[in-house]
């Protein structure tokens, strides 16, 4: 593999959905190639690429592909909604498929194309309990110990909902960091701040443990929405006015469904040195 990377160095994906965004690198065929401190330089938005999260494709035993999260700090994300969208967007393409199965840290998942165009993802079904979130210890989830009575639900991450009467008067950028490194977060949090639109309508602010402030993210919207109709404030299908764009969630049976918009932006090629620099 280091072989390859040194005559033709790494190529990579820039993407985004509703302005999150992401580098995309696939890594089938020949392992995976992504660290820690790669993560970081390629993060960096004044000497890398800059992302919110990156996404590796990888070969996935019984599945079309897998994926890997990683956050812009280096550390790993074992969910992220909007990437998923925009990969799986990629791989229906490469293909030439409608449908697709991929594998992430949340375990087995799949995404579709609907009648419109648009990429569906099946986020799976909500983590509710307290270990599963996690939380620290055993308390109400939809009414949590802290200021705001935030509501937590995990989507293969842990998520802190609050809702407030306008999400536009949020000083995000100073509860945000606070509200993630809470010690009722064993693995920290992402952080969701939104407020009533209408009964199927919601606007959504983020903030993403391991990143800060984003302007959209797949897998808070989906939590969002899990949060808004558990206290009875929606109903199961609601559309979020995230930052960058709008996001629609859908709460089935069979889990929770994603969708929104996807675009790819431009095609590039990290070089051997630089690559090598960084593992």
């Amino acid at each position: 593999m280091m072989d390859t990377l040194a005559k033709t160095g790494l190529p990579f994906m820039k993407m985004h959905g509703a302005g999150n965004d992401f580098v995309v690198i696939d890594s089938r065929g020949r392992g995976a190639v992504m660290t820690a401190g790669l993560a970081r330089a390629l993060g960096d938005r004044n000497r890398g690429v800059g992302f919110d999260q990156l996404a590796e494709i990888t070969d996935a035993e019984g599945a079309d592909f897998g994926l890997v999260f990683w956050n812009s700090d280096g550390s790993q994300a074992g969910a992220c909604g909007n990437a998923t969208r925009c990969v799986s967007d990629y791989m229906m393409r490469d293909l030439g498929a409608e449908r697709v199965s991929l594998v992430t840290a949340r375990g087995g998942l799949r995404a579709e194309r609907g009648g419109d165009g648009r990429v569906w993802v099946n986020m799976g079904q909500p983590q509710l309990d307290w270990q599963s979130i996690p939380l620290v210890r055993d308390v109400d989830h939809l009414h949590l110990p802290l200021p705001g009575d935030p509501v937590a639900v995990g989507m293969g991450n842990p998520h802190c909902v609050h809702f407030v009467q306008d999400a536009e008067a949020v000083d995000l950028a100073t509860l945000g960091p606070k509200i993630e490194h809470d010690p009722l977060f064993p693995q920290r949090t992402n952080v969701e701040f939104a407020s009533l639109v209408s009964h199927c309508r919601m606007r959504m602010r983020v903030w993403e443990r391991g990143t800060g402030i984003t302007l959209a993210c797949g897998s808070g919207a989906c939590a969002t929405a899990v949060a808004g109709h558990l206290r009875g404030m929606i109903g199961p299908r609601v559309t979020l006015e995230a930052d960058g764009g709008l996001l629609e969630v859908d709460w089935r049976d069979d889990g929770v469904w994603l969708t929104g918009p996807v675009a790819r932006v431009f095609d590039g090629v990290l070089p051997a040195d630089y690559v090598a620099a960084q593992r």
